[in-house]
């Protein structure tokens, strides 16, 4: 769809007649119109890191833009001054605008990065809204969202994408250009979205980067210099425009690896605790100035709560979780990296978890409680078994589920014993694309299937990649549950409807050039009340 902006006057923008409550808001939370200031900026592109929303409800979304006219300026502030700086803005029934239903204002800060996150609400359930924002005489593109069905109502079906692991300096992001085309009702992004690493003019775009980009993200100056780099990436910018997001993070938001107050020595040694935390928090309020989050992410320092539940009528709900900020430090590191092992019985410990014992019982009460159709888990990390050893033996990564499998038991024979119906995992990470049978007991031949896992492989990240190489053959023959492996770059896409889930692997040939065409490598899907993958 072609989206166009109708050049308007200030008083035209701003009439807050017939337009619902006004609101001044402060990034999020509600202020007196007198902590905003109209300022004049000397730079145009106040807009040049796109617009967003997310975390759609059935009455509304939270909209993101983030003031940015020199977003690589090395001091992390974007060419903003400090002062606070009013953001208005407007959503529609119509790109012209021309039937506003909400006006409001937010202000953006030198707290948060100039970043606003104005959350709408009161809208009419299951339908298509435009938006915009303006700032000191400027009138941002035009962006396109949607509210989900009313929560009772059972939608015929759901048409959602799954995307993770975007590492610019790997290639480009031209799946998010094919992801816009497929119409999506939303998409979920399962964390990745930026890499800490250092980023040299050795990279594949033969784009000329700035020199800060040449050390490892530490700073909060440094993480929001990376988010703007990323996000100049104009198919990344008309996914978020067009679509609503649902986000969580992974390791590479913070720094690879990282388990709750610990980073992995070796690859990372370990700073003082404080030194960490610091930089967790730095990390923390780039994630959240940069992308559509809701109060409820808004960080306290090294903390952010990430586990939340967002229900598509009664056809689908999904339950995004955390498997960084609460976990064990990953099981037989011993503070030298996370690797492999076939000799860790560490890695069973009863006391041992990846989700924390709050969320955990959070996370099972709703399941049991839930009485939508499909259970959709937003996790970080594969949470299939997958072993290199197709001996009796059996040799796992210790950082996703393996590394927790006391953890991972717990989870799936309370959702297999508490009733949860169709408990289907989607994942990320790996960069690799799976469908998998979850098991009770990954241990045990003879337990039952519970549940079943789609993992998405990356945007970019690993670079072209191959259909499948010597590491999927030896997965699938060590793996009798790991139904399909491919290790291109792409997405998932998905549609359900209230018989069946249909996973649809799509892949790029290439992403190290731009315009790399898609298709569909393979399709897996889910019967009602009939737990595990099956071929489409």
């Amino acid at each position: 769809m072609s989206l166009h902006v109708e050049p308007m006057s200030r008083r035209r923008f701003l009439g807050w007649g017939g337009a619902g409550a006004a609101a001044v808001l402060l990034g999020t939370g509600a202020l007196g119109g007198t902590a905003a200031h109209a300022y004049t900026l000397r730079k145009s592109g106040l807009f040049s890191l796109g617009i967003a929303s997310g975390d759609p409800s059935p009455n509304g979304f939270v909209l993101w833009t983030r003031l940015a006219p020199d977003p690589l300026a090395p001091d992390g502030k974007a060419g903003m001054p400090d002062r606070r700086i009013k953001v208005e803005y407007e959503v529609a029934r119509d790109e012209r605008f021309r039937k506003v239903v909400r006006r409001g204002a937010a202000v953006a800060t030198p707290d948060l990065g100039h970043s606003v996150h104005p959350e709408i609400s009161g809208l009419a359930p299951g339908r298509e809204y435009f938006y915009r924002f303006r700032a000191a005489g400027e009138i941002s593109p035009v962006g396109r969202t949607r509210t989900l069905p009313a929560a009772g109502s059972l939608p015929r079906e759901l048409n959602f994408g799954i995307a993770s692991c975007q590492a610019w300096q790997d290639g480009y992001f031209t799946a998010f250009d094919h992801m816009v085309d497929e119409d999506f009702d939303l998409i979920v992004h399962l964390g990745d979205y930026i890499y800490e690493y250092e980023i040299t003019n050795n990279n594949r775009r033969g784009v000329t980067v700035p020199p800060q980009f040449g050390t490892e993200t530490f700073g909060l100056d440094r993480y929001r210099l990376q988010y703007s780099l990323y996000k100049s990436e104009q198919p990344l910018q008309r996914a978020h425009a067009q679509v609503p997001f649902i986000h969580t993070l992974d390791d590479h938001e913070v720094v690879n690896d990282w388990a709750a107050d610990t980073v992995i020595a070796g690859r990372n040694p370990n700073p003082d605790p404080a030194e960490f935390a610091a930089r967790k928090a730095a990390a923390f309020q780039a994630f959240y100035e940069n992308l559509p989050l809701r109060r409820a992410q808004l960080p306290a320092g090294p903390n952010i709560r990430l586990h939340r539940r967002i229900a598509y009528g009664r056809l689908a709900e999904f339950t995004m979780i955390d498997t960084r900020g609460h976990r064990d430090i990953q099981a037989c590191s011993y503070g030298n990296g996370t690797g492999r092992s076939n000799s860790c019985d560490e890695r069973f410990d009863a006391a041992r978890t990846i989700l924390g014992e709050q969320q955990r019982r959070w996370l099972l009460k709703g399941l049991a409680r839930s009485r939508a159709r499909w259970q959709i888990l937003g996790n970080q990390v594969p949470m299939a078994q997958t072993d290199w050893d197709p001996s009796e033996r059996t040799d796992v990564w210790l950082d996703p589920w393996d590394g927790y499998a006391a953890d991972r038991n717990k989870v799936l024979a309370a959702a297999h014993k508490g009733g949860a119906r169709n408990l289907v995992v989607i994942s990320g990470d790996r960069h690799q694309n799976y469908a998998a049978d979850l098991k009770e007991d990954f241990d045990d031949p003879d337990s039952p299937t519970v549940g079943a896992e789609f993992v998405g492989t990356s945007v970019t990240s690993g670079g072209d990649g191959a259909d499948i190489d010597d590491l999927g053959r030896l997965f699938l023959s060590a793996n009798p549950h790991l139904k399909f492996f491919n290790a291109q770059r792409g997405y998932i896409r998905v549609n359900l409807d209230r018989e069946r889930w249909r996973s649809d692997f799509r892949v790029l040939p290439y992403v190290t050039r731009p315009g790399a065409p898609v298709s569909t490598r393979a399709t897996y899907v889910v019967e009602d009340r009939r737990p595990g993958v099956q071929e489409g």
